[in-house]
């Protein structure tokens, strides 16, 4: 039976320091634990707490910790995976985060076929989860681990080299390489990424040419590409290989419709700019004969939708010809546009209902009081008659149509002399 041993009254019963209770425990020094502080930081003296220095010192770790600042200790926990808000791949200090790659390096471990596999099975809960993106990047690091692309970062990592293995374990690394390839080429479709789809599904036939999926795959991403004849060759050799497959018949049914929809619009469009051909040529042969002369500038004013047009069929020589027109009040810088004037009206039918002028103070402006002008051919300027049709001033064979639009100056009577020799004047200091 043990005793309990009492102590004796003489023992000093003055609190052991620190150091004391650390050298009592087996292994620790105070230096150890000096030198082993939660995040590398410099460890600074311990601060003596209290007057008499009777109070214990704080652990060195707590007081390394505790001597920084919140950045500084927060710049340090994020180079610690544990605790990472973001990427940091260095120690602060010009180095590489030696726990970082160490992290890093565990998941290369192992054989090529399980490291490989291994990334395959991540991808595979990623894509289950329909984390295509993330899933992608797992997919993509076993098919670099299998193809040793990089080399920094998978063949020196792979531990494989000697193992060059037996004819199953080649395919079985056949196998996981085929199914990353197909694998991924679902996360690019998803992603809409479908050139790249394309891409894994072509590598997934290299390695096995009878994969329904990736001919499945590749037609969908080809049908959204519009690249229908090729969409149409992936699905016909899919079902080449599986004529019960039912998600490629259905498939195929889509292309085929999107053929017809796509050869619909392309018809329509050949009619279109067959049309606008015809209606152009019509139109300079309708100039031609009422013998206007057009010509066009290096740059054209917009004018949207406004034109010179052949109505009611724009294709019938016959038909009315109608220019977009802007009258020029030049002594006040004003202007109004009429998007379509016909050859058969005349200034005055226009006048009629834009006059009286709203900014016309004066009431200068007055179908009597008024004077139409337009520019000729040589740079001067021609009188035309209000109540003269459009089409008699323009087939005089002295004015033309420039960019498509006349142009008729509209002045008061009463200053119509005034406005000509100021316009002269003008041209002569331009020459």
């Amino acid at each position: 039976m043990s005793r309990i041993q009492e102590l004796p009254n003489s023992l000093d019963e003055e609190p052991l320091s620190q150091a004391s209770q650390i050298s009592q425990l087996p292994g620790l020094t105070p230096e150890s634990l000096t030198q082993s502080v939660p995040f590398p930081l410099p460890a600074k003296p311990a601060s003596q707490n209290g007057a008499n220095g009777t109070t214990p010192a704080m652990p060195p770790a707590m007081d390394s910790v505790k001597s920084r600042s919140v950045d500084e200790v927060l710049e340090m926990m994020n180079r610690t995976p544990l605790f990472m808000t973001s990427l940091d791949e260095t120690d602060g200090k010009g180095g590489d985060n030696v726990e970082l790659e160490a992290l890093r390096a565990l998941q290369y471990e192992g054989s090529k076929a399980e490291v490989a596999q291994g990334f395959r099975e991540r991808g595979n809960e990623m894509a289950r989860a329909k984390m295509w993106k993330d899933g992608k990047e797992f997919y993509g690091k076993g098919i670099a681990v299998l193809t040793q692309k990089d080399q920094d970062k998978v063949v020196n990592k792979v531990d494989d080299i000697k193992d060059q293995g037996t004819k199953e374990d080649a395919e079985l690394l056949r196998e996981v390489e085929e199914a990353c390839y197909i694998n991924r080429a679902l996360c690019n479709l998803e992603l809409k990424n479908y050139r790249s789809c394309t891409l894994d599904c072509a590598a997934t036939l290299r390695l096995n040419p009878r994969n329904i999926k990736a001919y499945y795959r590749s037609a969908q991403a080809l049908l959204v590409l519009d690249k229908i004849t090729e969409a149409e060759d992936a699905s016909a050799h899919g079902l080449a290989i599986d004529p019960s497959n039912t998600a490629l018949t259905t498939l195929q049914t889509k292309i085929r419709a999107r053929r017809d929809v796509l050869e619909s619009i392309a018809k329509s469009r050949r009619n279109r700019a067959e049309r606008q051909r015809k209606e152009e040529m019509v139109l300079k042969t309708a100039l031609k004969a009422r013998g206007i002369k057009s010509r066009s500038t290096e740059q054209p004013p917009e004018m949207e939708d406004a034109a010179i047009r052949l109505t009611p069929d724009p294709v019938s020589p016959m038909s009315t010809l109608t220019f977009p027109a802007v009258l020029l009040y030049p002594l006040h810088l004003q202007s109004d546009f009429i998007k379509a004037f016909s050859e058969t009206d005349t200034l005055s039918s226009h006048l009629s209902y834009i006059l009286p002028l709203p900014w016309d103070e004066q009431n200068e402006y007055s179908i009597e009081n008024v004077e139409g002008y337009m520019e000729t051919v040589s740079g001067g300027m021609i009188k035309v008659g209000k109540h003269v049709s459009l089409l008699k001033m323009l087939s005089s064979g002295k004015v033309e149509v420039v960019d498509g639009i006349v142009k008729i100056s509209v002045v008061p009577k009463a200053r119509a002399d005034e406005w000509i020799e100021e316009v002269r004047k003008r041209k002569r200091i331009a020459s």
